[in-house]
């Protein structure tokens, strides 16, 4: 069975578990996911299959796309797409696959952090800047000495500067499956997670904690 779920983030909440420990909860969609493609080691060499989340209008979607959501005639276009280990499992295209957790398992989630643009040293890494007395007068956020003079003759790779902030992929490990809305299609995380709203996450299992009791309480803000 396919232990990683392709999924889209949805809004932070928080809430008390039963030890009366207040949790930082993300919810994230829990949609099936759709098979559009299935790769296969004769035909490309490896074994796969591609599976689409959430909707996009036909007119936004790419023709090459197009042509394989049309193939596998799908009820709608899919509006992200990833390839995914099929795990030894036979799948056919246009098939739904359901998520696979249950309250307890230990998940690593990845996405894509927000996009910061350019930022210098203060924001990007932290510098505390310059002194802001004694004549200082436009160096107050400036990033000091990057390196030597004669020896080595260079900056050392590496170095803390300024420059793009964020828009990278991020995993965060060990995060916890707290609660499972099936009404609401949703599920619970413990913890952060990268990316804004809407943007597209993978969920891998790991493991799971069998003493996890559940929630007790939801905040009331």
């Amino acid at each position: 069975m396919i232990q990683t779920y392709v999924t889209t983030k949805k809004a932070m909440k928080q809430a008390w578990d039963e030890s009366g420990i207040r949790r930082a909860i993300t919810v994230i969609a829990a949609p099936a996911m759709l098979v559009t493609q299935v790769k296969s080691a004769a035909k490309d060499g490896y074994d796969a299959i591609q599976v689409g989340v959430g909707t996009k209008p036909a007119k936004r979607v790419a023709k090459p796309q197009s042509a394989i959501y049309t193939a596998a005639k799908l009820a709608h276009m899919p509006r992200f797409t990833r390839e995914l280990d099929n795990a030894g499992e036979e799948y056919i295209v246009g098939s739904a696959i359901s998520q696979p957790f249950v309250v307890g398992d230990i998940v690593n989630v990845s996405g894509t952090t927000k996009g910061k643009g350019f930022a210098g040293v203060v924001k990007r890494w932290g510098f505390s800047g310059g002194p802001k007395t004694h004549g200082q007068s436009d160096r107050l956020r400036a990033p000091g000495s990057i390196g030597q003079g004669t020896d080595p003759g260079r900056v050392h790779r590496g170095k803390r500067m300024a420059g793009h902030m964020g828009n990278v992929t991020k995993t965060i490990r060990n995060l916890m499956v707290v609660k499972i809305d099936e009404k609401a299609s949703e599920i619970w995380l413990s913890g952060p997670i990268p990316g804004i709203k809407n943007s597209l996450i993978t969920v891998k299992k790991i493991g799971h904690d069998d003493s996890f009791k559940g929630l007790f309480e939801e905040a009331k803000v």
